[in-house]
């Protein structure tokens, strides 16, 4: 049997947005965990949008919200608020927010192509 283990205090990289917050990521085999920090301010529209270059995200976030609050805009209209202990699914096709003064940090699987340059 075959491990691999890395710390997600020192990712095997770091995608910063726009201005509020970034995104550490590790990759094991196929497997991509990101942990999220959505400073307050931060906006998909706003943040990444200029990173990934398409309306609204099309990325599909599978995870948990660790501490924070976001709400997820589907293209819709459709809205939901992730809040801590939280697991989530959110499909492509969404915009997103931080609620509030504090940071929303979310533990991502959904995140391989997520916030890098296309």
């Amino acid at each position: 049997m075959t491990s691999a283990i890395q710390n997600i205090d020192k990712p095997h990289e770091t995608r910063p947005f726009h201005a509020h917050g970034h995104m550490d990521v590790v990759t094991l085999g196929d497997f991509t965990l990101g942990r999220g920090t959505f400073e307050p301010g931060w906006r998909w529209s706003e943040d990444v949008k200029p990173i990934a270059g398409t309306d609204s995200c099309q990325v599909r976030h599978t995870g948990i919200c660790v501490s924070g609050s976001m709400t997820i805009r589907y293209d819709d209209g459709t809205e939901v608020t992730v809040n801590p202990g939280d697991v989530m699914v959110a499909e492509p096709g969404h915009d997103a927010w931080t609620l509030g003064d504090e940071p929303c940090v979310l533990l991502d699987t959904g995140v391989a192509a997520y916030a890098k340059p296309q």
